[in-house]
């Protein structure tokens, strides 16, 4: 019941980073790249926003390398961790398929 609640709460997290997204877009006229679509996509942000190779995305990772996920970092980091992972993020992204 737990992961159908998190894959819940990471549909409506993309739905809100594609409208925030604009708005900042628009704001600060900075070119945000696109919200990946493909699993190997997903994997080579990851993995090179992860600079420290832990396999663990930390908020000031996510800031560095993959701004979408900075700017919903609150709900995808249900658990207050301080970090997400790759298996996180691949899950929002096959739910958004």
């Amino acid at each position: 019941m737990r992961n159908k609640s998190f894959i819940s709460s990471q549909l409506a997290l993309w739905g809100l980073t594609a409208l925030f997204g604009a708005t900042v877009l628009a704001q600060t006229n900075t070119a945000m790249p696109s919200v990946p679509t493909e699993d190997q996509e997903v994997v080579a942000r990851f993995k090179a926003a992860d600079k420290n190779g832990d396999g663990k995305l930390t908020l000031e990772e996510a800031e560095a390398g993959m701004p979408r996920v900075a700017m919903a970092w609150d709900k995808i980091d249900v658990d207050k961790k301080g970090y997400v992972t790759l298996e996180q993020l691949l899950i929002i992204v096959a739910a958004n398929k």
